[in-house]
């Protein structure tokens, strides 16, 4: 069974319309401004959970498909527009194989903190450069591989002397690639599970010239205002020295 299944309706309580906190006010506004201008391109949402970016880059004029291996997650954004009023196409599909979408047929695809979540991220990141056509782009947003590995990272700070700590983060086991069950608070006391997948950077500039494409760009989001002022002083204190999400963009050859 899907392990988001059984997380779908949380997720999409949590994300709405806008996304939570961490996606709006620290990765979405890096991650679109790499998207840029879509109106009149074919768009595909890699992972797109409610759909909640499926429905902003249609609302401004993409032809947008999105796919899910979550039927659950399907249903839910299906049900954020029951008209279908934005025209997006939404379907079940597994990432490392997205039967039915042919060949060099997207001007852009684009994975929002889902890559890193995909067993078959080598297959997956193939069957994207398949999908797009030539000077296509791809953009994905990802946990830092540099700084946040699971379990193996964290956040430590010096007994504070000034007004603002010293916060550092800590980290191993970042040079082989390895999964890892991870925990979601879905309820004062209930704890769900999904599987993660750490792969190093050279990991990810490996696989994407394998298949045609080349990285032309890298940003480490930076928090907002509205994430400094409504997130935890400490996490607040150590984003502003650590990036723990990366955005990539790369064009296929």
């Amino acid at each position: 069974m899907n392990e988001w299944e059984s997380l779908a309706d949380w997720y999409d309580r949590k994300q709405g319309d806008g996304g939570d906190l961490w996606h709006r006010a620290l990765i979405d506004p890096v991650l679109l401004r790499l998207v840029g201008n879509c109106r009149g391109k074919r768009v595909l949402d890699l992972g797109c959970g409610n759909g909640y970016l499926s429905r902003l880059l249609a609302r401004r004029g993409a032809n947008v498909t999105a796919v899910d291996s979550s039927r659950r997650m399907v249903k839910n954004a299906r049900a954020r527009d029951p008209e279908n009023s934005l025209r997006i196409d939404y379907l079940v599909r597994d990432a490392a194989a997205l039967r039915g979408l042919r060949d060099s047929s997207f001007d852009l695809v684009f994975a929002n903190m889902s890559l890193m979540d995909i067993e078959d991220g080598e297959r997956a990141i193939s069957e994207v450069g398949r999908v797009l056509r030539h000077g296509g782009r791809f953009v994905a947003s990802i946990s830092h591989p540099c700084f946040d590995n699971g379990s193996n990272s964290g956040w430590f700070a010096e007994k504070p002397t000034l007004e603002i700590p010293k916060v550092f983060r800590r980290m191993r086991a970042y040079r082989k690639p390895f999964s890892e069950e991870i925990p979601w608070k879905v309820g004062e006391t209930e704890r769900k599970y999904t599987k993660t997948f750490h792969r190093p950077l050279a990991w990810y500039a490996r696989v994407l010239n394998a298949d045609g494409m080349s990285i032309v760009g890298l940003d480490e989001p930076a928090p907002t205002a509205e994430l400094l002022e409504k997130e935890d002083p400490m996490t607040a204190a150590g984003f502003l020295q650590v990036p723990l999400h990366l955005v990539m963009e790369a064009v296929k050859r």
